[in-house]
């Protein structure tokens, strides 16, 4: 007798209560939103080391310049800085972001979660949106807290409180982002808890042409910004320049002021718009340039593109030019709203119109508000546009010529065709504008209404066509007319009976003639 034992594959113990089972995926989303802190970080090191090096007059070690690049990279954010080195001896807040460096930290933090969302492989674990967000945006945390802590032993520390909100909203908007493109940019369904009436309106194609308008109308006020800038400086080229030889005399020091004018440079295409809307930009405490005037800049530091500011005194026709850069951004709003749609109602496009043109307001208000900031603490400290100012003139610059336009061009697009067919132009191809009869028609009524030598379309020409019905019932007449009896040699003639009427022969059909011919221009009648 044999005794057989069976063994089988030997099942894994259930992992215990309370114990979670880590992600590798997980851990990978923290270690890229790290890495994205980290490549800003020594993005800004490295630059900030080189220029260090270049300097003949190095007042501190590379220690202070790692410092100093912490510090920049915290105010790429938003951050306020602290600079402890006045005459007063006062801590002079700096808070006036390069908005081109806040590219840097979007751009990479965005990358991070991208990735961190999209799987290259079917077998590989795939997180939720909700767990790449978190987790991304804990590891980029982790670093900014380091380098808040790191840069307060710098010649100029970051603002603890300022630091504590700007670097997680960057985050947190830049992580969002780079999420919604992971998953393909989805426009689901709105969450539940929302009202239907709300749920129905969004999915509507109005809102989509209203973001669409709006963004279009930000972009035009944007660029008119930032010709009034170039135009100033050609202006004041003497000044600009000037200002600019006298700031340092080595090359390195000059290459660090372009490289910070360059990452101003948005900055004042937003101001450039503010201006050109009318609120315009403060200057310091109670000083303010708008195209109606200006009473002179106090006491400001010495730059390029500050150089650039019109004259003290009142408003020029010049300045008072500036106001076409919003009057071109109200046609936009206007143009992009329009739907290529027929059914749509003028209601419809003025509502469409009136939505892109608050979108266009909210949008330049949030420039507004992230392109200035203080630069001191008792008169520089208003510096930049004022947000809600900027934001409320722009809505109102394009809702009062947006709405108008929406609707004249949806009334043109759609107007009634002249003459005495309507025709279409949107209409598809197979609408009967290809059918004989209807083409003949509106044919000759462009031809006359023109007046000019149209080719004049000639149908092609088909054989008679002889009823087989007809052809049946009169072959036996034929054939009893023709039918004669012979006999002893002798024609009788047809046989008696009656006789069908002689069928007219059928005239030879010619080949068939297809193309056009053109006729002459004929008077029109006495």
């Amino acid at each position: 007798m044999t005794q057989v034992t069976e063994r089988g594959t030997r099942l894994s113990a259930a992992p215990r209560a309370g114990v979670r089972r880590r992600s590798p995926a997980a851990a990978a989303c923290v270690v890229g939103g790290a890495v994205a802190a980290g490549l800003g970080l020594g993005f800004l090191a490295v630059l900030v080391i080189v220029l260090w090096i270049s300097s003949p007059y190095p007042d501190s070690g590379p220690g202070g310049a790692l410092h100093l690049a912490a510090g920049l990279w915290l105010l790429a954010h938003g951050t306020e800085l602290l600079r402890y080195e006045t005459l007063s001896g006062v801590p002079a807040p700096v808070g006036v972001t390069p908005l081109l460096l806040v590219a840097l930290p979007v751009l990479l933090m965005r990358r991070a979660a991208r990735l961190g969302g999209a799987s290259d492989e079917e077998d590989e674990e795939v997180l939720p949106a909700t767990a790449v967000f978190s987790a991304v945006l804990c590891g980029y945390l982790a670093v900014g807290a380091f380098a808040t802590v790191y840069a307060a032993g710098g010649p100029m520390p970051a603002d603890p409180l300022s630091a504590a909100w700007h670097v997680p909203l960057v985050a947190v908007l830049a992580a969002a982002g780079g999420v919604w493109g992971a998953k393909g940019r989805p426009l689901g369904p709105l969450p539940n808890w929302l009202p239907g009436g709300v749920r129905r309106g969004f999915v509507r194609p109005r809102y989509a042409l209203a973001l669409r308008a709006g963004a279009g109308g930000a972009l035009v006020l944007l660029g008119g910004g930032a010709l009034l800038v170039g135009a100033s400086l050609a202006w004041h080229g003497a000044q600009v320049q000037a200002s600019f030889l006298s700031l340092t005399g080595v090359w390195s020091g000059r290459f660090a002021v372009l490289l910070l004018a360059l990452a101003l440079i948005p900055n004042a295409m937003v101001w450039g718009a503010a201006y050109a809307l009318g609120p315009g930009f403060a200057l310091g405490a109670e000083v303010t340039a708008t195209p109606l005037g200006f009473a002179g800049a106090p006491a400001l530091p010495r730059f390029p593109l500050l150089e650039a500011l019109p004259a003290a005194g009142p408003g020029t026709p010049l300045t008072w030019a500036a106001a076409g850069v919003p009057v071109v951004a109200g046609l936009a709003v206007g143009w992009f709203a329009v739907r290529r749609a027929r059914e749509v109602s003028y209601g419809e496009t003025a509502l469409t119109a009136a939505l892109g043109a608050l979108v266009c307001g909210l949008a330049m208000a949030g420039l507004a508000a992230v392109s200035g900031g203080p630069l001191g603490s008792r008169r520089l400290a208003e510096f930049g546009p004022v947000w809600w100012a900027t934001g409320a003139a722009a809505f109102a610059w394009t809702l009062v010529l947006a709405v108008p336009v929406a609707v004249g061009v949806h009334a043109w697009r759609y107007r009634p065709a002249e003459g005495p067919v309507a025709v279409d132009a949107e209409a598809p191809a197979g609408d009967g504008w290809h059918d004989s009869g209807v083409r003949e028609l509106r044919w000759e009524a462009m031809r006359k209404a023109s007046g000019t030598l149209v080719p004049e379309i000639v149908p092609e020409r088909v054989p008679p066509a002889v009823p087989a019905a007809a052809a049946a019932a009169a072959a036996p007449a034929v054939r009893a007319r023709r039918a004669v009896t012979v006999v002893a040699g002798l024609d009788l003639g047809p046989r008696p009976g009656p006789v069908a009427p002689p069928v007219p022969p059928v005239p030879p059909v010619p080949p068939p003639v297809t193309g056009v011919r053109v006729l002459p221009r004929r008077k029109p009648p006495a």
